[in-house]
């Protein structure tokens, strides 16, 4: 029997609210066939995040496209890290380095289960995935799991 398991694949999401209105970015999630976002920010009630404010997106979510919101901020950069790289102080080769080692240490492969993560939608800020934790996140996961496919709205 678990060579059928071995066959299936785990389909992981990542979307980033920047530079998205309301209407785009669900629409993405529900077009996707989300059935759940996992917002892996630090600070997820900062005025700048607009729409995607937790009590807001918690319930947007759930009415729009009747999609579970989690939050798992273990799953993001410590403050420290994510200060040194807006000010500058580090450059992103040292920022991914240094998550990389983070979640490394934390071992958030034993924070979710694949069950939890199967067709979810990792949450940030970032516009795009080339220059986010969520993709160091989603990567790790992948190289944990082997069977992770992984696609950024």
């Amino acid at each position: 029997m678990s060579g059928q398991n071995d066959k299936i694949k785990i389909n992981i999401f990542t979307i980033g609210f920047a530079r998205k209105n309301a209407c785009e970015f669900f629409t993405k999630l529900k077009d996707a066939g989300v059935k759940r976002v996992i917002d892996i920010r630090l600070n997820n009630v900062s005025q700048l995040a607009g729409f995607t404010k937790k009590q807001d997106i918690e319930y947007f979510l759930k009415e729009i496209g009747k999609i579970e919101y989690i939050h798992k901020p273990e799953f993001a950069p410590t403050k420290s890290i994510l200060d040194a790289y807006k000010k500058k102080e580090i450059d992103w080769g040292e920022y991914e380095r240094q998550f990389r080692e983070l979640i490394t240490e934390r071992q958030i492969e034993n924070l979710v289960t694949r069950e939890q993560i199967n067709n979810a939608c990792f949450l940030c800020s970032e516009a795009t995935p080339e220059k986010c934790h969520r993709r160091l996140v989603v990567e790790y996961l992948q190289d944990h799991w082997r069977d992770v496919l992984i696609h950024h709205l």
